[in-house]
C-alpha cells in the first residue's frame, strides 16, 4: 500500500496566531532558540499498490480543491511518502559519512551514501 503526503501551510502574508502561541509557549518552557513558528497541515492519502504519477496528480488536484483554502493557504508539498523515508535514510547515512570524513561536504556524502544504499539493496 502506498501513501501520498500533502503538506499545506498558511500563506506567508497571513498572520498565524497558532504559530505565535507555539513560540510563546516554547519561551515559557525555557526554549528560546526559535523566533517564529508556523503551523500547517499534513494529509496522508493511502492508495492501493505503489504511488504513481497519476496518484500524485490526483493528490495535487485534491489539495487545490479540498485540502487547502487557496485564499489563506499554500500547498507546499505533494510527494510519495516512501520516497521521504528513503531520503531520510540517505540523509542519515550522508551525515554519518560526512562526519567520518571530517568534512561538511554533505552533497558528496549523500552520493556516497546513496551508492552504498543502492549496493545494499541490490546485493
Amino acid at each position: 500500500m502506498g501513501r501520498v503526503v500533502v503538506e499545506v501551510m498558511p500563506k506567508s502574508e497571513i498572520l498565524d496566531p497558532q504559530g505565535k502561541a507555539i513560540v510563546n509557549a516554547l519561551r515559557r518552557m525555557g526554549i528560546d532558540q526559535f523566533s517564529n513558528a508556523r503551523q500547517g497541515k499534513r494529509f496522508v492519502l493511502e492508495v492501493e499498490g505503489d504511488v504513481t504519477s497519476a496518484h500524485l496528480e490526483a493528490a495535487k488536484d485534491a489539495a487545490a480543491k479540498l485540502l487547502s483554502n487557496p485564499v489563506i493557504e499554500d500547498v507546499v508539498n505533494v510527494f510519495d511518502a516512501d520516497l521521504e523515508v528513503l531520503d531520510s535514510q540517505l540523509s542519515a547515512k550522508a551525515h554519518a559519512t560526512a562526519s567520518s570524513l571530517g568534512k561538511a561536504d554533505t552533497d558528496l556524502a549523500k552520493i556516497i551514501a546513496a551508492t552504498a544504499f543502492n549496493g545494499a539493496e541490490n546485493g
